[in-house]
């Protein structure tokens, strides 16, 4: 009740039953993945209508220089609202604005869809960057996960863990690997998301915890120089490539063209095959390196005979223990006064 007071105070022509509706929307596409953490977007709240805005201020300029995690973060938020929309009885109209900016037409319907199988999954889904169990994905699961519906111009690819092509995708992430901890300023702009102990993680609730480093809660002294000791060539190799024997998949996204609303229509692609691995127990992390890097991106398409068709997202996926989660801003603090 506090938090839909203080939003009828931005937004005095709100209604009540509005004001509360619209924000459980916005606690859940708060919920979305994005690229270190930095939970890049702002909303914008009116009668029967919810804008996701880009907020450029969370960018990573040299891990996403055209702001295409941004965009495909903005896609996961957006089909998270979607779901949470359709549970509150609401349908959902989306257009995407030249400038970025998502709106979103709210029309009450007669029928919440409270058991929406998928909404169940959003608190549960979680980026985990664990060593898995090695166990192989069954057919029948492959086949749920490879149902999963595309946005328009995004494509899913599998790619089987002991092929071939599993292998070049493994190569081309150690060359992104080693490309990237030999850059300073990636390395620096890395540093600047990292939170090094349970004070830090908390008084931001942003960027990457010392727990998805599997570091103890130390004192920031003690935490820093360990933690950083710990980001070179070798170590992010041999870790990665511990963790990728580790997957039963690879699973790539890609787009036919860079757009924004092909970014923010591959991340609701995401979004929903995300959440059906949660519901299907299957577990998931990323290993972007080869897409943040333009040239790699390009000879790792050729590579796998992807014509016409942009890298954009590359996951594993397999079986592993539930890891803690990630903090969230507050959802008050995401929202835009007018």
């Amino acid at each position: 009740m506090i938090v839909a007071s203080l939003l009828h105070a931005q937004n005095p022509d709100l209604s009540p039953a509005c004001d509360t509706d619209l924000m459980f929307m916005v606690e859940n596409a708060i919920q979305a993945p994005s690229g270190h953490n930095t939970q890049p977007w702002l909303f914008r709240l009116a009668e029967n209508q919810i804008e996701i805005h880009p907020n450029y201020e969370k960018a990573l300029p040299v891990a996403d220089t055209h702001h295409r995690e941004l965009f495909i973060s903005l896609g996961c938020a957006l089909e998270n609202l979607c779901l949470a929309a359709s549970v509150k009885g609401y349908q959902t109209e989306t257009t995407i604005g030249e400038d970025g900016v998502i709106r979103i037409e709210l029309s009450a319907t007669s029928q919440p869809q409270t058991g929406h199988p998928l909404f169940a999954q959003i608190p549960v889904r979680q980026t985990n960057r664990s060593t898995y169990t090695h166990r192989r994905i069954e057919a029948d699961t492959l086949d749920l996960l490879q149902q999963v519906s595309a946005e328009e111009r995004v494509q899913i690819r599998f790619y089987e863990n002991g092929t071939a092509e599993f292998d070049t995708l493994r190569s081309y992430v150690e060359q992104g690997n080693r490309l990237q901890m030999r850059d300073e300023a990636f390395k620096k702009e890395l540093k600047e998301w990292m939170r090094y102990n349970r004070k830090q993680t908390l008084a931001t609730r942003d960027g990457l915890s010392y727990q998805v480093f599997g570091a103890p809660n130390l004192p920031l002294c003690i935490s820093r120089p360990v933690i950083h000791t710990a980001i070179n060539e070798r170590s992010q190799v041999k870790a990665d490539n511990r963790k990728i024997a580790s997957a039963s998949h690879f699973v790539l996204f890609t787009t036919q063209n860079h757009t924004i609303a092909e970014w923010v229509g591959l991340g609701r692609t995401l979004q929903r095959f995300l959440l059906t691995a949660t519901e299907l127990g299957i577990v998931h992390s990323y290993f972007n390196q080869p897409n943040e890097i333009a040239e790699l991106s390009a000879c790792m398409a050729h590579a796998l005979n992807l014509t016409e068709e942009y890298p954009n997202i590359l996951l594993r996926i397999g079986y592993g223990e539930r890891m803690s989660c990630s903090h969230r801003k507050k959802a008050e603090e995401v929202i835009l006064k007018e």
